[in-house]
């Protein structure tokens, strides 16, 4: 879940292309709240930065929320905080953009526990 469109378009088209099914996205932290509520996914790829609340603070609202429910960060921020947090707010990996499709299929499997497509 990214807030900008043409990630979003493509991080859907990367993942529906290596046979994932893509069950929603969100433009907004609130949103990714509200669609986990709904849906229930095994898996949610959430941008560290998202117009009104941040990708960490929804992180930390779904890691209390649904403790089992796998998070992968998507981000173009590496530095050492950002990975410091990301990694103790419990997410389970981080793709840094710009992402190739190699590098997205890898690590949603690897996170999924799937062998490679």
């Amino acid at each position: 879940m990214d807030d900008n469109e043409i990630i979003r378009m493509a991080l859907r088209a990367i993942l529906r292309q290596a046979g994932f099914n893509v069950v929603g996205e969100a433009r907004d932290g609130e949103a990714v709240i509200e669609l986990v509520e709904k849906v229930g996914p095994d898996l949610v790829c959430l941008d560290v930065m998202m117009p009104g609340r941040s990708g960490l603070e929804v992180l930390a609202e779904l890691r209390e929320r649904f403790p089992t429910l796998k998070v992968l960060m998507i981000t173009g921020l590496s530095d050492r905080e950002t990975v410091a947090t990301v990694v103790d707010q419990g997410a389970v990996g981080m793709v840094l953009k710009p992402f190739n499709s190699a590098r997205v299929v890898e690590s949603v499997s690897r996170v999924l526990g799937l062998s490679m497509p």
